[in-house]
């Protein structure tokens, strides 16, 4: 039709374990040092979670018990960075 196609590649697309795993990672990793940073609101590149996700960005804001993650978009221009070490907590002794 001599318009320019919009073909969705598969670098474009987040199947369901992808999602599973920058998910686990981010309640895992992230969250405790968004908590740490009183962050409440914002986006945040994907590439914490492996070099293949580099170019993802993740919608995130807060909730009553820490952060809910409201969407993904793929941005070829998206660069992550350095956040705050994670914060140590301490484990209960469980002998005691």
């Amino acid at each position: 039709m001599g318009g320019k196609e919009n073909k969705i590649h598969p670098k474009d697309v987040l199947d369901e374990n992808d999602r599973l795993l920058i998910t686990e990672i981010f309640y895992d990793d992230i969250e405790p040092r968004l908590i740490k940073m009183q962050a409440r609101i914002g986006t945040l590149n994907c590439e914490f979670a492996g070099e293949q996700y580099k170019n993802w960005v993740m919608e995130f804001r807060s909730n009553r018990s820490g952060f809910e993650i409201v969407g993904f978009e793929y941005d070829e221009n998206s660069r992550g960075f350095d956040l705050a070490p994670k914060p140590h907590i301490p484990q209960l002794n469980k002998y005691v």
